[in-house]
């Protein structure tokens, strides 16, 4: 990794634009970055941090966002970090400007703008740089890829922040091995200790699944043997020495025992099954018996009951035969009952009839009623001429009306005419000039389209950019809630779980049985076995805590994953916006809205235009035509005047003689119309009520006869004789069920084995049935007994060869795990074959941290004047474990002893020279990471001046493998050794940077 630019505005200490030249400075190979205290000169590594990671290293973490905007800055500049470097041979440019909080645009208060972040990568080819993301998640990961390391590290390996650049010195085996790990991609060989527990783990899970299999088999078949159990299960335990062979010893005689009871079973079931077809013949007879006597008793209420019913069913016989001769006089009573209905109504028609007729007609006959409806025709037929007469003369009128109309609407269409034909010129220039506008919009609307859509694209960016500003605040808040919630749900699983193994005793003390071994400590006797107190936390509760655990964490992982979305949906929305607020890109959205309906509207109206000009000509030469037309009818209408009033004067007085003393002819005609209706239906009705009377009485005649006949009285009692269809049906029905009951109770009294039964003793049907039911009862238990008893044979047998199968299928398996188990333990360092109980990774690491010590010595001597070595140690640390140990050997002593005993000034130069050394390893590593620029943040105040010479002078070897280092002090004597300057000055508007190259 190698810096070349970095431009810093509104950065911490620095309130304008400042500009740092890395590849000037780095000519020399070595530079200063000096400056009074609070100048900010760690601004400057700040910011190299917080553009590759976003965030500044150690305690000053704190301000990742606004907090890192300088109080120098003017309201409107924005904060904004851009580095460029090379790394894995790409030259990179990152910029990032943390969130900004700006006075509004409009009214009053300040806004936050969201924090952005771009990448982009230099290609050489075009000589150009092309982007590659502007998503805050997508370039961390891609940064951190390429260094290697997590800020934290690169902060420990590269700038060494103040105070803490001895802190991989002095760091324990476990803090050395994740760096070293990251540095040199030794996770493999985690993961290989890792799969190898695991598959150590997977192995003894299955071991174990199959004794324990084995065991619930032998229990299960202890369980379906029961009382035919003759020893009972062997004590023994998953992992006991001969547990299939008496397992499968016990099965044998479980089965044995089975099949006797099964033998003995089958002969007691074929006894109950001869006991029991003996109860069932007794009782079917029984049941017989008891039928038929049933059955005589039946018959005899039966009959009875007929005897008592006789009189009323004689009484039913006589009415049907009464109703049957009554039906020969139905159709007389039928046409009787019809014509009294018409005469009702022929005499009810007559007296309506009269009724209208005048006082004249009252007592008049039908052919005097005919008689004047004839004379009234006569008369009303000799007005027919005067009726002509009298609509000609209407007639006349609606012509005269009508001409006196179209002479006011030809006088109407003259004026109307003149008047349009004087504004004519007007009216030709106003559609022209309506045309000429239209035209002229419509050009005007074409360029306004143009730039409407890159508007309403802007606009459309920009609301999304606001919206996805707020869910991703939203989407941090439920990120942040829902690592909260995991934090505190692993933190109570943690707790129960050591809750539980503090209450184990008492889970262990549960299952201990006096006379039994205890599984801790072996003991036969338990005197005092632990207790459950309140609040024990059992497996179960231990279990759901874990299981709730893992949900908060997969929720976690769902929500971070959403953040990443909505970040790059955001980067993308504010690339497409700009950073132009929403308002105003609505109101410059809205103004070419407006103008370009309003152009369009006017365009509109183009055809509009030329259709009301052509539409004004054709008017013009119509209301010409109109004009000659009207004054032609006038001259014309005056004849036919003088010729419409003469023949009205000769109608008129032909038919004032006609109509007489009514109003008018049509009038005198419709009285006599009425006349002539009247008297016609006041004859027809007369005729009518006598033609009906007659029938009335001829009907009444054939009633009576056809009474006589029938052997009735009188017509009155043949009716009440009568019966409707319903009252027929339901007589009949009583009749036939009568005869129908007598007939069945007849024929079961006449039964000889009815009647033999019925001189019997009474059957004992309750004391049969309880015999059979103990019968039936007896046979039940047997059948369920031989049942059970093959049953339990058959589980026997199939539990039997289920745990052989299982024995044959578990010596694999234990020789697998036994095999796993040696690997596993000696790659993770708790086999006994492991003398040093060093783990693989950490075995691969002590190899370079032992180049790392080798590579440092170097350094290390020269700034020591040849008294201190560093040397790798794979010594174990008391019971823990080795590989991964530092220290230093003093050459006037002649002693190893640990990094901790080095001075300041010693702890100094020798952690300088570690890192430098780490550094020169990574870089010889192949894939590791080259780092060619590294800082040093104070600590040479602690040298004495013999020693500062050795240390600048290993600082200035480092340009020989083209490495460069930024010293960060106070020193002043280190301003006349190194000639490469950055110098930060502050004053009361903000610090500024001063660079001065290796030739200045």
């Amino acid at each position: 990794m190698r810096l070349h630019r970095l431009h810093l505005t509104a950065f911490g200490p620095f309130g304008g634009a400042q500009q740092v030249d890395f590849d000037e400075l780095s000519t020399a190979g070595l530079f200063l970055l000096h400056g009074p205290t609070g100048a900010g000169k760690t601004s400057v590594l700040d910011a190299v941090c917080y553009a590759l990671y976003g965030a500044v290293p150690g305690a000053r973490q704190g301000g990742q966002g606004i907090g890192l905007r300088s109080d120098h800055a003017a309201p409107a500049t924005r904060t904004e970090i851009r580095l460029e470097l090379t790394v894995a041979g790409r030259r990179l440019e990152v910029t990032r400007q943390p969130p900004f909080e700006r006075p509004k645009l409009r009214g009053t208060g300040t806004t936050t703008e969201k924090a952005q972040t771009w990448l982009r990568e230099y290609d050489s080819a075009a000589g150009s740089w092309k982007d590659l993301s502007r998503s805050h998640q997508e370039i961390g990961e891609e940064i951190t890829q390429l260094l290697g390391m997590s800020r934290e590290q690169f902060c420990q390996v590269v700038l060494l922040p103040q105070g803490d650049f001895a802190r991989f010195l002095r760091a324990d085996a476990e803090a050395r091995g994740k760096l070293l790990g990251r540095l040199f991609d030794t996770h493999r060989f985690a993961e290989v200790e890792k799969r190898l527990a695991e598959r150590r783990r997977t192995a003894e899970a299955e071991v174990r699944a199959g004794d324990a299999a084995l065991l619930a088999d032998a229990h299960r078949m202890h369980q379906e043997a029961g009382p035919m159990a003759e020893e009972p299960l062997p004590d023994l335990a998953p992992g006991d020495p001969g547990l299939a062979e008496a397992v499968l010893s016990w099965a044998a005689v479980a089965r044995s025992a089975a099949r006797e009871s099964l033998t003995i079973a089958h002969c007691a079931r074929g006894a109950a099954e001869s006991a029991q077809a003996v109860a069932d013949r007794a009782l079917d007879d029984v049941r017989e018996a008891d039928r038929l006597q049933r059955r005589f008793a039946e018959a005899r209420e039966r009959a009875a009951r007929l005897e008592e019913h006789a009189d009323a069913h004689r009484d039913a016989r006589g009415r049907m035969e009464r109703a049957r001769k009554a039906e020969a006089v139905a159709p007389a009573l039928d046409l009787r009952d019809s014509a009294e209905v018409e005469h009702r109504r022929a005499a009810a028609g007559e007296t309506q009839a009269r009724a209208a007729l005048p006082e004249t007609f009252a007592g008049a006959g039908a052919p005097g009623l005919a008689t004047a409806a004839r004379k009234a025709a006569e008369e009303l037929g000799g007005l027919g001429s005067a009726r002509r007469a009298e609509r000609r003369l209407a007639e006349l009128g609606t012509e005269r009306a009508s001409l006196d109309r179209q002479e006011r609407a030809d006088e109407d269409v003259l004026q109307d005419a003149e008047s349009w034909l004087a504004g004519w010129e007007d009216t030709r220039a106003d559609v022209e000039a309506r045309i000429d506008a239209a035209q002229e919009a419509a050009s005007r609307a074409e360029q306004l389209a143009v730039r409407r859509e890159p508007a309403l694209q802007r606009l459309a960016a920009a609301r999304l950019r606001d919206a996805l500003a707020h869910d991703t605040g939203s989407a941090r808040a439920r990120s942040l809630a829902a690592r909260e919630h995991a934090t505190a749900v692993h933190a109570r699983w943690l707790d129960l779980k050591e809750q539980r193994l503090q209450g184990i005793a008492a889970e262990l003390a549960a299952g201990l049985v006096d006379g039994e071994s205890c599984a801790v400590c072996g003991a036969t006797e338990h005197p005092a076995p632990a207790r459950k107190i309140d609040g024990h936390v059992d497996r179960e509760t231990e279990e759901r805590a874990l299981t709730g655990y893992r949900q908060a964490e997969e929720e976690r992982a769902e929500a971070e994953r959403r953040l990443g979305v909505v970040r790059e949906a955001l980067a993308a929305a504010t690339a497409e916006a700009g950073d132009a607020p929403t308002g105003q890109l609505e109101q410059q959205a809205e103004e070419l809205e407006r103008l370009h309906t309003e152009a369009r509207a006017v365009a509109s109206g183009l055809h509009a235009a030329r259709e009301a000009r052509e539409q004004a000509e054709r008017e013009h030469g119509r209301r010409l035509a109109a004009q000659q037309e009207a004054a032609r009818r006038v001259a014309s209408r005056a004849s036919l005047r003088d010729s419409l009033d003469r023949e009205k004067v000769s109608l008129e007085g032909e038919l004032e003689q006609a109509r007489g003393a009514a109003g008018s002819v049509s009038e005198r005609a419709a009285q006599l119309e009425r006349q002539v209706a009247l008297l016609t239906e006041a004859a027809d009705r007369v005729g009518v009520a006598q033609d009906v009377a007659r029938r009335l009485k001829e009907a009444d005649a054939r009633l009576a006869d056809a009474a006589f006949r029938a052997g009735f009285e009188t017509p009155q009692a043949a009716a009440a004789a009568l019966l409707d269809d319903a009252a027929h049906r339901d007589l009949q029905q009583q009749l036939d069920a009568w005869q129908l009951e007598e007939s069945s109770v007849r024929a079961v009294l006449a039964e000889a084995d009815t009647a033999d039964a019925a001189r019997r003793p009474p059957a004992d049907l309750r004391g049969a049935e309880r015999t059979a039911e103990s019968a039936a009862r007896r046979l039940r238990d047997t059948a369920s007994a031989r049942d059970a008893a093959a049953r339990r044979c058959a589980e026997l047998d199939a539990l039997s060869t289920r745990a052989t199968r299982g024995v044959r299928r578990l010596a694999p398996l234990r020789e697998e795990h036994d095999r796993v188990a040696r690997l596993a333990g000696l790659a993770a360092g708790t086999s006994a074959d492991n003398e040093r109980r060093m783990r693989l990774e950490s075995y691969v690491l002590a190899a370079r941290l032992e180049q790392v010590a080798a590579a440092a010595t170097v350094r290390l001597q020269r700034m020591s004047s040849g008294r201190y070595t560093l040397v790798h140690s794979d010594d174990r640390a008391g019971r823990g474990r080795s590989g991964l140990g530092l220290h230093v050997v003093d050459a006037w002593t002649g002693r190893e002893r640990d990094t901790a005993t080095l001075s300041g000034g010693e702890t100094f130069f020798a952690s300088l020279a570690l890192a430098l050394g780490l550094a020169d390893v990574v870089t010889d590593e192949a894939g590791g990471v080259r780092l060619d620029t590294l800082f040093i943040d104070e600590g040479f105040g602690s040298l004495d001046d013999q020693t500062l010479d050795e240390v600048l002078d290993v600082l200035d070897s480092l340009r020989e493998r083209d490495r460069s280092v930024g010293i960060v002090s106070h020193v002043a004597d280190l301003r006349r050794r190194i000639h490469a300057q950055l110098e930060v000055v502050k004053g009361r508007t903000g610090s500024v940077v001063r660079q001065r190259g290796a030739d200045a």
